[in-house]
């Protein structure tokens, strides 16, 4: 292997500085000692990066120029190395990560992949077990063909099945002219449909995986290298896309060579859902420069060479699409390294690497930090809005709402495919404790203010009691009127908070014993006047103990109905989710659609009405899809009422939440 220096990541101007940004191209994916290995480094490296990213992956044969397109759009001349021998330079995938040119805060990712048929790499491809038709595929077919991958991991076949899985944007880099060789050379792509799937377990009635590659694969870039044709056809010119679309089409004949060829074409329109051609001209007559094009400056490069690539750049640059997995789940680094060590673990196991297990990773690397993303959100919007302690419970309730409310915001952008709301049952959970804890604190901080301002405030009565101020004639009356005057001028206080009667109550209570003392001293008075006195203490000392037991029922009535907003907010906010998951899937089976109509077309076109009829099969089972996608609110009641079961669970109050659940869910259906 080629010997390459990995720079430092290193913060770039212009981006995030919690994103950092290589200097050199990296290994992600190792292909020695008869294993895939997935580079812990470029782990990290994607790890850090937290922005949407698109992939850009470049496959073909071994020495045809891939590296130099590469560094083209790294806006580098050189990075990824480029063979001057007959010696492959590229082993495994090679990674660089730079800051997108045309679409800001967004990762350009550029994958290189080895060389494909390199001479070097003693793996005989044993074909008979590929597939012959991604349409009727065996059963059991893909077994036999993983045992031999699994025994020979440096198969070229899993190599590009990789770069597929992994690209928003996947060129494929030959030589000379699309022809019948160039597609049997592309052997490759007919093997997809034995090397990936798109669910776990499809049920028996349903399309074969195959048939919805289109609805997550990358859009396809065909870049001809060293063109020496003119793009004409039946003496017309054409451009470089009609160029690639006449060169897939179907060509009858039961000729071996022609039903390989019409394989790989059919793969090609069924699983690509965009197909874009690019041409290029010989870089240099020089066969001196050809060794180093990488070093030759580019007044020594042809000029036409030098526009293609240019303009291959430019393409890449404004409609490689960002990466995105089903329902609208956007690749960002930390995914991106998910999926490689899901995929190449699959690869390694001899199993067959699987979209939707790949998700299912994701969610459950990713779901719990969505929750404590909302949970960590919530905590310090409560800090930085509460300023304890607050004069009301309703004024804390108020702020809580709305912080939870952009907590539940942020979890459901972070979090998906949590089909049990497992995750969001942990977020009430979370987030009603974190309420708790700030009520708690909210009652200590009231607390311990009134506490310290009555002591202030009854210095001057503590000091007349212990002074025997009160122990005269007359005395009790003396002694009424300061403990009022705390009173009053404890009501004067601002922002004693939730715990302002309560301490009050405390403090009178502790005073009982004390006013009995000296009413019972008390010469002045009469035993009846005594009796009447004391009467009306047990009297004032009941009302207070009365509205303080009001004021708390008030306070579990204020609970009780945040509670019951926090179930509104975390239903309305699933329910709107839900909507833009159906609204994403039927987009998707749109998408799908209008592809499979285009292509049945073409296939009507070139007179394969067998073909066509089995994709108007799939395209009749799509309009079902849709349909029932389009009336799909049956399942969303279902979903909302088992979400709203774990809301009623979850949150205190159950028996009275009850209620309201079964009311908001009956307005819906």
């Amino acid at each position: 292997m080629g010997e390459r220096t990995l720079h430092a990541a290193v913060p770039t101007p212009g981006y995030p500085e919690s994103e950092s940004i290589m200097m050199a191209p990296i290994c992600l994916v190792e292909n020695q000692e008869e294993q895939l290995t997935v580079n812990s480094k470029a782990l990290e490296i994607l790890d850090k990066i937290s922005q949407p990213m698109v992939v850009v992956a470049i496959v073909g044969l071994y020495r045809t120029g891939k590296s130099y397109l590469m560094n083209r759009l790294a806006g580098k001349s050189n990075g990824f190395p480029l063979g001057s021998t007959v010696q492959s330079k590229t082993k495994g995938i090679w990674m660089w990560c730079v800051p997108h040119p045309c679409k800001p805060n967004h990762t350009l990712v550029l994958l290189d992949t080895e060389g494909l048929g390199d001479v070097e790499k003693k793996v005989i491809l044993k074909t008979g077990t590929v597939v012959r038709n991604f349409i009727s595929t065996k059963p059991n077919a893909g077994s036999a063909f993983c045992q031999i991958h699994k025994s020979n991991p440096k198969n070229d076949s899993w190599i590009f099945a990789l770069a597929v899985l992994l690209s928003s944007s996947f060129v494929y880099n030959s030589m000379s002219t699309i022809n019948h060789q160039a597609l049997e050379q592309l052997h490759y792509v007919t093997e997809l449909a034995e090397l990936i799937r798109a669910k776990s377990c499809p049920r028996p009635d349903e399309v074969e995986d195959s048939s919805e590659f289109v609805s997550f694969f990358p859009d396809f870039i065909w870049a001809v290298r060293d063109f020496t044709l003119e793009l004409k056809l039946d003496g017309h010119p054409i451009t470089e896309d009609e160029y690639l679309e006449n060169a897939l089409k179907l060509i009858p004949g039961k000729n071996p060579q022609i039903q390989n060829s019409n394989m790989c074409r059919e793969c090609i329109r069924h699983f690509f859902p965009k197909q874009k051609c690019f041409v290029f001209d010989r870089p240099t007559n020089d066969k001196q420069y050809l060794n180093h094009v990488d070093e030759v400056p580019e007044e020594n490069l042809e000029r036409h060479f030098l526009m293609q690539s240019d303009n291959f750049c430019s393409d890449i640059f404004t409609h490689a699409k960002t990466k995105t997995l089903r329902e609208g789940i956007i690749v960002t680094g930390k995914r991106l390294g998910t999926l490689v060590v899901t995929y190449v673990d699959a690869v390694n196991s001899g199993a067959v690497p699987c979209l939707e297990n790949a998700v299912t990773a994701l969610a459950q690397l990713e779901n719990p930090a969505a929750v404590q993303r909302a949970a960590d959100h919530y905590s310090q919007q409560m800090a930085q809005q509460l300023r304890l302690p607050t004069d009301t419970l309703q004024e804390l309730l108020d702020v809580h709402a709305a912080c939870e409310r952009e907590a539940i915001a942020v979890f459901m952008e972070h979090s998906f495919k949590d089909e049990n709301h497992e995750f969001q049952k942990k977020l009430v959970d979370t987030i009603e404790k974190k309420k708790e804890d700030f009520v708690l604190q909210n009652e200590e901080a009231s607390a311990k203010f009134c506490q310290a301002e009555l002591k202030r405030l009854s210095e001057h009565l503590t000091e007349s009691i212990l002074r025997g101020i009160f122990s005269v004639p007359g005395g009790h009356n003396l002694y009424l009127e300061e403990k009022k005057q705390v009173e009053r001028d404890y009501k004067l206080v601002p922002r004693k908070g939730v715990k302002a009667n309560e301490v009050l109550q405390n403090f009178l209570q502790s005073q009982v014993v004390v006013e009995e003392s000296i009413l019972q001293s008390d010469k002045a008075l009469t035993a009846g006047e005594k009796a009447i006195a004391a009467e009306r203490a047990m009297k004032e000392a009941a009302e207070k103990e009365q509205e303080l037991l009001r004021e708390k029922q008030k306070e579990q009535q204020q609970m009780m109905e945040a509670q019951e907003r926090s179930f509104r907010e975390y239903m309305a906010q699933m329910e709107k989710k839900l909507e833009e998951e159906r609204e994403n899937l039927l987009r998707e089976h749109e998408r799908l659609l209008k592809h499979k109509l285009k292509v049945q077309e073409e296939m009507l076109k070139e007179e394969f009405q067998k073909k066509s009829e089995q994709l108007n099969k799939e395209i009749n089972q799509l309009k079902e899809k849709i349909e029932s996608t389009e009336n799909e609110q049956l399942r969303f009641s279902k979903i909302l009422d088992i979400a709203s079961n774990i809301m009623v669970v979850s949150l205190p109050g159950a028996s009275k939440l009850l209620g309201v659940g079964i009311k908001y869910l009956g307005s819906r259906i």
